[in-house]
């Protein structure tokens, strides 16, 4: 809720939200983009305005010339924090077809473009399924085709969790084949059919219940100010930073980090950072896919 004043309905509140978005991220918002926005009135958008005004003085000054409100030079957030994350996230998801550029709250779009993602082929009946059961605690029967094999199998499999490596999405489910939780890549899954009821829990996924830290710390052949450049970048503090990870994904999470080969195989400019407490971290060998891998 913004400064002073009575608590404000959902609604109104998120279009003070995004006025504060646009004047902080944008430079500034005029009564069309609420209104595009969220498909209200002329008059209701200048209400708003208005109200944000009363809310946050100084925040928003009139530019008649430019005919929108910009941010005033006092200008402080009192309906959001704003989160660099959140507002990189927005933009890839826009430049990747994720999100239609009119769903965004980012204005004007600064020129984007990054390094291509294979799109993975996980077939909409696929997901929905999988989805299903892991709301409804039930088994499903599922044509997997693993690399293990040349051909693919049905079995039968209770997920309770979606998971991300960073490049593919997985199942973590129960195999009643291998009696254990295992990944299932979901685009590797060719068809499913009939469900049934299952006594697997997520609480019984020791390895997806239990988290792991990383200690990550600038590589120590780099010099002095490159260190505390590899610093700033990661967030580290006094020469390192945390990383929480599920035990289950601790072999994705090393393999996206660099961290899954010895540091010296690579130039340190390359490397950049090096894991501090690998001896700590359970006894899983870093280089080779866990068991629990269905490839």
């Amino acid at each position: 809720m913004g400064q002073g004043g009575e608590s404000l309905k959902w609604g109104v509140e998120r279009r003070l939200e995004f006025i504060e978005f646009r004047l902080f991220w944008d430079g500034g918002v005029n009564r069309a983009d609420i209104v595009n926005m969220f498909d209200v009135s002329v008059p209701q958008a200048s209400k708003d305005l208005t109200l944000y005004q009363e809310r946050a003085p100084h925040n928003a000054i009139y530019d008649k010339s430019a005919k929108r409100y910009v941010a005033g030079a006092q200008f402080q957030p009192s309906f959001l924090r704003p989160d660099p994350a959140a507002y990189l996230n927005q933009l890839r998801s826009v430049a990747e077809g994720i999100l239609a550029p009119s769903d965004a709250w980012i204005g004007q779009f600064p020129s984007y473009d990054a390094t291509p993602t294979p799109v993975r082929g996980v077939k909409t009946e696929t997901l929905r399924s999988i989805t299903a059961a892991i709301r409804l605690s039930e088994a499903i029967e599922v044509k997997y085709q693993s690399l293990s094999r040349p051909e693919p199998r049905w079995r039968w499999i209770a997920p309770h969790a979606i998971g991300f490596d960073g490049f593919r999405w997985h199942a973590r489910a129960f195999c009643e084949i291998d009696r254990a939780f295992k990944d299932f890549v979901l685009s590797r899954i060719i068809e499913t059919r009939g469900v049934r009821p299952s006594d697997a829990k997520r609480e019984d996924d020791a390895d997806w219940c239990e988290l792991v830290t990383l200690e990550i710390g600038p590589h120590p052949e780099l010099s002095e100010t490159q260190q505390r450049v590899i610093a700033l970048d990661y967030g580290m503090r006094g020469g390192k930073a945390k990383v929480i990870v599920r035990k289950a994904l601790l072999y994705y999470a090393l393999k996206r980090l660099g961290l899954d080969t010895d540091p010296a195989a690579r130039r340190p400019q390359d490397q950049q950072i090096v894991l501090l407490n690998a001896s700590e971290l359970p006894g899983q060998s870093l280089q080779n896919p866990p068991l629990a891998m269905e490839g």
